[in-house]
C-alpha cells in the first residue's frame, strides 16, 4: 500500500533524504560523487528549486530544500531519475 500524497506548500523548506537499494552503495567513488554534484547544480536552474545544503554519504544523500512553487513530488522525481540514469552509464 502507497503512503499517502505529501502536502507541498509554496516556499517551503524540506529535510529530505534517499538511500540504495536494500542500503547498497550508490556513490562508489570521486565520479558518482562528481556526477550527483553536477545534477543538483543543473537541477537548482531547470526546475526552480533551491538546494540550501546537501550531505553525500556512501549509500544515501540528505538534502536540505526550498520549492518556491510547492513542487517537491516533480523534483524528487527528477533528481532520483537522472541520476539513476547517471549512475547506471557510470
Amino acid at each position: 500500500m502507497p503512503r499517502p500524497d505529501r502536502i507541498e506548500y509554496e516556499d517551503a523548506i524540506y529535510h529530505v533524504m534517499n538511500r540504495g537499494r536494500g542500503r547498497q552503495i550508490i556513490f562508489h567513488d570521486e565520479d558518482y560523487y562528481q556526477a550527483f554534484e553536477t545534477h543538483l547544480s543543473e537541477a537548482n536552474k531547470r526546475i526552480d528549486v533551491h538546494i540550501h545544503a546537501y550531505c553525500l554519504m556512501g549509500n544515501h544523500y540528505h538534502l536540505l530544500l526550498q520549492t518556491p512553487r510547492a513542487n517537491l513530488a516533480r523534483v524528487m522525481r527528477h533528481i532520483n531519475g537522472v541520476y539513476t540514469q547517471r549512475y547506471n552509464r557510470l
